[in-house]
């Protein structure tokens, strides 16, 4: 038996072996374009993946990072120290590191602390993007060269709403810089290099590829994140996200991850996004962004039935951007804008869901006339719409027996004063407050609850419990598919529609 083990474990070497060299070999500087055999039964789209899939080794980015290290920096930013370190929306932290140096909790005495995170500079006058994070609340910030040499730097302006931000040094000579790529033209599977300052290690440089484009990670409503696998971690925030011609197609912001550290998943601010505000913050110190005054939600399935829209030809639900509401006086509210509208374009640009809709309007300049290609009871019309400039905060606050809704499983009360400073309802708001819905009932079952507001059926608003059974019988009645109704709620102060799943109760009473 020991003979026997003896070969099997030699043989197990001699397969591992082989697995090492053949991954050496695919690893290779071979670039050849020959084709090879297909694998039978892998196939897409009619052709064989193995035919599709092209020869390529594993770069060297030795002769890259000589060439972008000297135009990263490193930022120090001093501050008043903070009790606990808040964490971002689901696991989503940013990188600069209270009580840098050290990796130990941040003393809870008030003693002057640092942040510390990256940057780099994009003019040989000493201009530095970085985040906004990693100079938020700064009494004074300080820049380090790749070369050591220290410089307090300037805070020209920031924008919290990318989380970017642009500082200005002084130093005795033109110094090294980096220009930004077209981040638009980046694909998933790209090589990329991230170099920055994690934990405040200094000049680091982390290889890997670009996952996916297009993230919203809940951080803003302008969210267009790159999503790499190159591991950064805190200290890397600010530094750049480099392309194998030493082109920046990112900043390095925010990362997935339980523990604090890189798992893998990380996100960058795409170089367009960054040059438009940079461009903006160097010029002003602020960013202006047009405003609409519409809440949007994407186009569900159930949602393009209850509406009566037609699917796209491979069946996926109609693209655009539903209006939910419209904010009283606003330019949407003075164009006609209503709600139940898809928006489908602005000034040209297709808009495929909400977050489309609010880059697109964001930039378009205050006092500029936006062109929206507007979809309203199956027909296409032109809206314009004069947009004024994004406020700093939204003005939209929220949040005797009652009349039964037919079929569906509501009962309806009048908005009364008591009720309306309860809810926190604005004192223009009207509706219906749902007193109760039937468990197991359609409305139930879309996740309708007890004190929301219903405001509109489809794209009728109402302004009672009266109004609201009246047409919700209506819609029943006219309903073409038997299946679907729309009902808009408020809930916290925001307004949505919720598609119910209605059956056959349009044949029902």
């Amino acid at each position: 038996m020991s003979h026997d083990t003896s070969s099997t474990r030699k043989a197990g070497k001699a397969a591992l072996l082989g697995l090492v060299l053949a991954g050496t070999a695919l690893g290779s500087w071979s670039l050849s374009t020959a084709a090879h055999a297909a694998q039978p039964g892998v196939t897409e789209g009619g052709n064989a993946l193995t035919d599709a899939a092209p020869h390529v080794g594993l770069p060297d980015f030795a002769q890259l990072v000589k060439y972008v290290s000297p135009a990263v920096v490193s930022i120090t930013n001093k501050l008043q120290p903070q009790p606990v370190q808040a964490q971002g929306p689901q696991g989503m932290f940013p990188f600069g590191i209270p009580g840098m140096p050290g990796f130990g909790a941040m003393p809870q005495h008030r003693q002057a602390v640092e942040a510390r995170g990256s940057g780099f500079l994009i003019d040989p006058d000493g201009t530095i993007v970085t985040n906004n994070h990693v100079v938020k609340d700064a009494r004074s910030v300080t820049v380090t060269l790749a070369d050591g040499a220290e410089y307090p730097a300037k805070l020209i302006g920031h924008d919290p709403r990318t989380d970017l931000a642009v500082l200005r040094i002084k130093a005795p000579h033109k110094l090294n810089y980096l220009q930004l790529g077209d981040s638009s033209k980046v694909e998933p599977g790209q090589w990329i290099i991230a170099v920055g300052n994690p934990f405040g290690l200094g000049g680091t440089v982390t290889a890997g590829i670009v996952s996916a484009r297009g993230r919203d990670i809940g951080a803003g409503p302008y969210d267009d994140f790159l999503q790499i696998d190159a591991p950064i971690n805190p200290g890397n925030s600010g530094g750049p996200l480099i392309t194998q011609d030493g082109r920046v197609v990112g900043v390095n912001s925010a990362i997935i991850s339980p523990g604090g550290g890189s798992v893998g998943i990380g996100f960058a601010i795409p170089s367009n996004t960054v040059r438009s505000v940079v461009a903006q913050l160097e010029k002003t110190g602020h960013v202006t962004r047009g405003f609409l005054g519409v809440a949007a939600q994407p186009i569900r399935p159930d949602m393009a039935i209850a509406l009566h829209m037609k699917a796209n030809a491979d069946g996926t639900p109609p693209k655009g951007a539903l209006v939910a509401s419209v904010e009283p006086d606003s330019p949407a509210a003075k164009a006609g804008v209503q709600p139940g509208d898809v928006i489908l374009s602005v000034n040209g640009e297709t808009i495929s869901n909400p977050r489309d809709l609010a880059v697109d309007v964001s930039a378009v300049a205050p006092g500029s006339y936006a062109t929206l290609k507007v979809l309203r009871d199956g027909k296409t019309q032109a809206i314009t719409a004069k947009l004024t400039d994004l406020p700093d905060q939204t003005a939209t606050t929220g949040g005797g027996a009652g009349d039964n809704t037919p079929d569906i499983g509501l009962a309806l009360q009048e908005i009364t004063p008591d009720m309306r400073q309860q809810l926190n309802l604005p004192l223009h708001q009207k509706g219906a407050v749902i007193t109760a819905v039937e468990p197991g009932s359609p409305a139930d079952q879309a996740g309708i609850q007890q004190g929301d507001v219903l405001v509109g059926v489809g794209t009728r608003p109402v302004d009672g419990p009266a109004q609201a059974a009246k047409e919700i019988k209506q819609a029943l009645h006219d309903s073409g598919d038997g299946h679907s109704l729309a009902l808009r709620i408020m809930r916290n102060g925001e307004t949505a529609f919720v598609a119910i799943d209605i059956g056959n109760a349009n044949n029902k009473g």
